[in-house]
């Protein structure tokens, strides 16, 4: 039996006063161990500030958030942090307490710490510095963090300010006003390219400059002295009696000096509990929104912490005034909505923002209009926005579900209108591998990288902007984009009953569903093949109905929990090949209620609860990713989650809590348990999931690889032996323009000797498929190559003839057109099979020194008659800086006077070591090589 909750059934039923403390319940350390990636410090809801202490400031995977709990270090407290994400950013506006001479190097000014001497709770945190025995105390507002530092020993007090802190500086500047005011400007480059951050900071007695960094660029003016440059650090000093203590505001603003000094107004005083007791009230109105009970109090603190995760991001965005700044670049004033930022929405959609619909419709509203705001001043709805920055990490045009989500549910607040126009624009764009889904029903390798996840998260997200279509009542609209929301069955491959990559118009082999590659993000066959939440019944009905597709389920949680291929961080919390700790899997549990087996889902979701959620720091089985984690928990405690958004449809388990109440929005609350006991009394039929028009999935085009050097065979099939297949061959080079062509009925296999591109598509009495092609090359020669070295798995090019094919890598390496060598040097010989006269020889290498890939040391080419006794022709040394982060082709040409040889030999010099600047220091750098050619 099929159980639902309808949103218009959620009845208020009590009324709740707000006066209970849940905040007491939070523990902000939960995540900051293992690869939760939180951070501990004082925020507010969902605020600009996020006043921290940084431990680490390397970038590496476990400090993205600044902060790791097996950490003893820290090098000072910065305002901005990011709240569990895989990427690292922020730590803006480092300030550090220290004692005596100040210095600017950070191994000097950092502390040691120890846990036993630190505290956190929902708004504030607090520390004691070893090394100098300063007591540091931190809580905020909205927009303005405050500092309270107890310097337990008499002498000279130094607070340093060091904006090269994390990050890299684009561009600084220190205002000195007077001995109690500075303003700041920080433009940095992280994941977000250009990002503005303007302060201002007060002291509470006088903090004159000591001094300044010695590269720093002194700036004397008539209304201030200061420094303005890229690498700047700033000491601010005085002398302190034992005991004594300095109290610290620095408000924040993304627009102006004068937005920051507006922003400060937020806090007129210098009361420290005040501020404290301020930020825990505010914790505790937004905590009172959800009531549950009960005796264990790690499970307490674990249900509120993670609604307090749910509640940290997006984080509020503009100054007092409404003024923002936009996608543009420019300044703009927010009328009528409040502007956020920081939107995680590949992992948000799936709880979060439902989440976030059930309890925070106003701030739901508000983002859908952020989004509009975005597409305005963008040209597209956010993809992954930071600080007003369009990363375009992780993937699909979720904004879409948030929207759709909100819309059949009667959130109102935006332009439905305005809305659907953003969301067709950004779904009829060319760019992320767009042009080749609209135009072909799906993403192949060749189109692009992560082409399975891409096709399955833009035909759901097609399948929400269908359905704001209905509501619009926007018929040729809703008709185009439900058949585009079926384009996920163009890659599921009924022999193996997985969703699986295309290559060249076949299945890319060989193929493991546990492999972990770049034709998925972040995952698997088994953890996308059942991401269809859009065609749920669709998809049961292509496993072959509820018996096989509950077979295919059992099998995925009972396999073995491990994944081959490359080592994905992210792939956690592992049930057989179910991964918790990574959000693909998130809806998985629930999809045993479709086939009448809600005990199973009850198993699942129980066992998830219990076993990967603490309360410790390292009690969350992955990355927090900005609420999403504790959004599944926070749902699924309470006994629903909604496995479609856009869908005003909640699938239920019996409750973690028995009985949860939830506020709608009124100051009233309601029973859960009571609502899903009432619902679950009658069955729902799945109507709304009905897909219309039926797609008929492509054919495939088999042949035994990309290239060949005599002739290929070609095999065209299709799933169902009552299709008929038509098909069109075009050889390179051939013309074409006095030639009517048209496309022939396929009977049996063919062969091919030229360069051809072959063109398919299948007919049946439903209608026509859209039409899939393959590229088939005659190698340009009849050469051999020996490789000496061993390329990763994961980047072959095809194989060891990959190098000698005519097939040219392009900068999108992880299409895989490129071998890559890691730890290790390169070395290959090419056989000519005869002598030849030569003049050159080159190489085609990739540099992404972000993915570890950059250019050999050096190249070296030999020549030889025999295959024993070489001469070398030439060396050619690196010129390429490896600390160039864009992608980057260079051609290695070893030019020589004519010289008749049989044997070419290449060997290329690893990197070695990543060095102390990248992220990934002490890693094992890549040699990606692709073409070598002989002329």
């Amino acid at each position: 039996m099929m159980k639902y909750i309808s949103t218009t059934l959620l009845i208020i039923i009590s009324i709740f006063s707000n006066a209970q403390n849940f905040a007491k319940h939070v523990n902000p350390f939960i995540g900051t161990g293992g690869h939760g990636h939180t951070f501990p410090g004082a925020t507010v809801p969902h605020g600009m500030v996020q006043l921290s202490p940084d431990t680490r400031i390397d970038g590496s995977w476990d400090g993205c958030s600044g902060y790791h709990y097996s950490d003893n270090v820290i090098y000072g407290f910065s305002h901005t942090h990011l709240n569990g994400t895989g990427v690292s950013d922020f730590g803006d506006i480092m300030l550090m307490p220290t004692m005596g001479e100040p210095s600017f190097d950070n191994k000097v000014y950092s502390s040691k710490f120890s846990h036993e001497n630190e505290k956190a709770s929902a708004g504030f945190y607090s520390v004691k510095l070893d090394d100098d025995d300063i007591d540091v105390r931190l809580t905020t507002s909205t927009r303005v963090g405050f500092h309270e530092y107890t310097f337990n020993k008499a002498g000279n007090a130094n607070i340093i300010l060091d904006l090269n802190h994390r990050d890299e500086l684009l561009e600084g500047e220190v205002r000195i006003i007077d001995n109690k005011t500075v303003e700041i400007l920080r433009r940095s480059k992280s994941w977000a390219q250009n990002q503005y951050v303007y302060a201002r900071i007060e002291f509470s007695k006088p903090m004159p400059e000591s001094t300044g960094y010695e590269e720093s660029i002194p700036q004397i003016g008539t209304m201030h002295t200061g420094y303005k440059g890229f690498n700047i650090k700033v000491a601010f000093s005085n002398k302190v009696k034992k005991g004594e203590k300095i109290l610290v505001k620095v408000s924040l603003s993304p627009t102006s000096f004068e937005g920051a000094k507006l922003n400060s107004t937020e806090i007129k005083h210098w009361d420290f509990e005040k501020v404290k007791a301020d930020a825990e009230n505010l914790w505790n109105k937004e905590l009172s929104k959800i009531e549950v009970k009960d005796k264990d109090q790690d499970k307490m603190a674990i249900f509120y912490t993670a609604l307090y995760h749910t509640m940290i991001q997006p984080n509020i965005a503009q100054d007092l005034d409404g003024k923002y700044r936009g996608m543009d670049n420019k300044i703009h004033r927010a009328e009528g909505f409040n502007y956020y930022s920081v939107f995680s929405l590949w992992d948000t959609f799936r709880a979060a923002h439902p989440l976030y619909t059930l309890i925070d419709k106003k701030r739901t509203a508000d983002y859908i209009n952020t989004f509009l705001k975005m597409y305005e001043q963008g040209g597209r709805l956010p993809v992954w926005e930071l600080a007003s920055n369009e990363t375009d990490c992780m993937i699909g045009y979720h904004s879409v579900s948030v929207i759709a989500d909100a819309m059949a549910k009667g959130i109102t607040g935006f332009d439905y209108e305005k809305a659907f126009e953003a969301s067709k624009s950004s779904a009829m764009l060319d760019v992320l591998g767009l042009k080749a889904y609209k135009e072909n029903g799906f993403i192949s390798i060749d189109d692009d990288h992560e082409s399975v996840s891409k096709t399955l998260e833009y035909a759901y997200d097609d399948w929400c902007i269908a359905q704001m279509a209905q509501i619009l009542n926007k018929n040729s609209d809703y008709e185009y984009f439900m058949k585009r929301s079926q384009n996920w069955k163009n890659l599921f491959n009924y022999k193996t009953g997985f969703i699986q990559p295309k290559k060249n118009g076949g299945w890319e082999k060989p193929f493991d569903p546990r492999e972990v590659n770049n034709n998925y993000t972040e995952g698997n066959a088994w953890q996308y093949t059942f991401f269809v939440p859009q065609d749920i019944s669709g998809m049961i009905e292509t496993f072959g109905g509820n018996a096989k597709f509950e077979q295919k389920l059992d099998e995925m949680f009972n396999s073995e929990s491990k994944t081959t291929g490359r080592e994905q961080v992210d792939v956690t919390g592992l049930i057989g090949q179910y991964a918790h700790g990574n959000e693909p899997s998130h809806h998985m549990a629930y999809l045993y209620n479709y086939i009448g087996k809600p005990n199973k889902t009850k198993k699942k979701v129980h066992y998830i609860l219990e076993n990967f959620y603490k309360n410790s720091p390292d009690g969350l089985i992955g990355n927090e990713d900005c609420g999403q984690m504790s959004a599944w928990y926070v749902l699924s405690s309470m006994g629903i989650y909604q496995v479609t958004p856009g869908l005003d449809k909640w699938e239920s388990v019996e409750p973690y809590f028995k009985n949860g109440k939830i506020n709608f929005g009124e100051g009233k609350l309601e029973n859960i348990a009571e609502s899903i006991a009432k619902v679950n009394n009658f069955d729902k039929n799945f109507g709304g999931l009905k897909i219309y028009p039926v797609i008929i999935p492509v054919p495939t085009i088999e042949a035994e690889s990309k290239s060949f050097k005599n002739n290929l065979k070609i095999d065209l099939f299709s799933e169902s032996p009552h299709d008929e297949i038509y098909f069109l061959e075009s050889i390179k080079g051939f013309d074409y323009s006095t030639k009517k062509r048209t496309f022939v009925k396929y009977k049996e296999a063919f062969f091919i000797n030229e360069t051809s591109t072959i063109q398919a598509y299948v007919k049946n009495k439903n209608g026509q498929s859209n039409t899939i092609s393959g590229t088939f090359y005659k190698k340009p020669n009849n050469y051999s190559i020996n490789i000496h070295s061993k390329y990763n798995s994961q980047y072959t090019a095809g194989g060891d003839e990959g190098l000698i094919d005519g097939i040219y890598g392009d900068e999108n390496w992880k299409k895989g057109e490129w071998q890559g060598y890691q730890s290790q040097d390169f070395e290959a010989v090419i056989d000519l099979k005869k002598e030849k006269e030569i003049s050159e020889i080159s190489a085609n290498f990739l540099q992404d020194s972000r993915s570890w890939i950059l250019m050999p040391s050096k190249v070296e080419f030999y020549a030889s008659r025999n295959d024993k006794e070489y001469f070398l022709i030439e060396t050619i040394n690196n010129e390429v800086d490896a600390k160039n982060y864009d992608i980057s082709i260079k051609k290695i040409v070893a030019k020589l006077l004519p010289t008749t040889t049989r044997f070419i030999k290449v060997k290329a010099y690893n990197f070695g070591k990543l060095p102390d600047w990248h992220q990934g220091v002490g890693g094992d750098a890549f040699i990606f090589i692709d073409e070598i050619e002989v002329r």
